[in-house]
């Protein structure tokens, strides 16, 4: 794959924007994303100014995706729903002044049970919120305290019923494989998210990420053979509940897919704006990932400066990255994806990468033909190596 050329694109694919606010209440041990912790009651989030600093981000970007609409909006954190509904009005006024979204484009806010108040979510879905995404982790009082959530399971019971009153589109995110979790109580957990009726589930496995106080202090999790049982029963469970498994973590009722993650799993665009924050543009002759300054204190800094650009970092993707990173994420949709994307996509044809397609083929991993390529359920169950086959360095040749 070294070897190809530089390919075009005839067509470039829709384009997601992703807002990032890094600020949470307490920072989870078991968190390895770009989020800061609000420390005593005078340290505030800088509401005002940093949504002022997002508005010149979005405008900034705007030569590097000019005429093109947003087929969807992700308010990502740390926990966005610590603003206020009126911060989020501000920004998606601007978002639409700027960058028209597409009719019906899904909007999506994250929050926290522990900044649950009734009106303010009410306030959020006038600013335009059309779906919600609830970070509840688990509905154990126990489970919770060990994840350092700032909730406890009553909070959590709440702020599904307050979202409930308030949105449609609603999704809850739990975890599995917790310190000293039982099959019975991760059982609990997902019979209790399935009760709720709520249209999309995302159901990760705790893992224990570099750069986390867990890393560093590794609690004691279920073994391989315990966190298996839990994976095979919450799968049994929700599609006893008419939710179908569409990607390694993701459960939804027909059509409620999340627009947005889709986005990201077939290697659409997206614009990420914000303190940490990450884009990939595709241009007719090339595809760039982007990385904002990730200190909060320093996007804010460099975006106090006239005409300063908030990128830290920029790189163009070769065509043995396109080739990988493409399959990276659409091999995690469990109906997998239409060859021909492929092409549509990263600009090569589908013989880039068809000595890998036939060596992971022949592990029995994925399954391909000229209309569909799609991981079998081993590969779906030993889904890094099956990725592994696809890195430029690794790739059967």
């Amino acid at each position: 794959m070294s070897d190809l050329l530089v390919p075009k694109l005839k067509t470039l694919p829709p384009l997601s924007l992703y807002i990032h606010i890094p600020w949470c209440l307490k920072k989870c041990p078991y968190c390895d994303f770009n989020s800061h912790e609000i420390r005593g009651d005078d340290d505030q989030a800088p509401e005002d100014e940093y949504v002022a600093a997002l508005i010149r981000d979005l405008e900034s970007a705007l030569p590097s995706v000019w005429g093109r609409r947003l087929s969807s909006v992700f308010f990502g954190g740390g926990t966005p729903s610590l603003f206020s509904a009126s911060a989020i009005d501000t920004l998606l006024t601007a978002v639409r002044t700027l960058l028209p979204l597409e009719p019906g484009a899904e909007v999506t806010l994250e929050a926290n049970p522990g900044t649950f108040e009734a009106q303010k979510f009410a306030d959020f879905r006038k600013a335009g919120i059309n779906r919600l995404s609830i970070g509840v982790q688990s509905f154990n009082a126990k489970h919770l305290r060990a994840l350092g959530r700032v909730h406890d399971d009553r909070e959590a019971h709440r702020a599904v019923e307050i979202a409930q009153k308030n949105f449609d589109n609603i999704n809850l995110d739990l975890m599995y494989a917790l310190p000293g979790q039982t099959l019975l109580e991760a059982q609990a957990d997902i019979e209790t998210a399935c009760a709720f009726g709520v249209p999309h589930l995302s159901v990760y496995h705790l893992t224990l990420e570099p750069n986390t106080f867990f890393h560093r202090y590794p609690p004691e999790l279920p073994d391989d053979d315990l966190a298996s049982s839990m994976q095979e029963m919450i799968e049994q469970i929700t599609v006893n509940r008419q939710y179908r498994n569409y990607e390694t973590s993701a459960f939804a009722h027909t059509g409620k897919e999340s627009r947005h993650n889709m986005n990201y799993w077939l290697f659409g665009d997206y614009l990420g704006i914000g303190a940490g924050a990450h884009s990939k543009i595709s241009f007719a002759d090339k595809i760039v990932r982007q990385m904002r300054y990730k200190q909060p204190r320093e996007y804010l800094a460099k975006m106090q400066i006239a005409a300063a650009a908030p990128i830290q970092t920029q790189q163009e993707l070769t065509p043995p990255d396109r080739c990988f990173e493409f399959m990276m994420n659409a091999l995690r949709l469990t109906v997998g994806f239409e060859t021909a994307l492929f092409h549509e996509r990263t600009g090569l044809p589908i013989t880039a990468i068809q000595k890998p397609l036939d060596e992971a083929e022949r592990r029995g991993l994925l399954v391909h033909d000229a209309f569909r390529i799609k991981p079998t359920i081993l590969g779906k169950r030993f889904l890094n190596d099956l990725l592994q086959i696809f890195l430029p360095e690794t790739s059967v040749r």
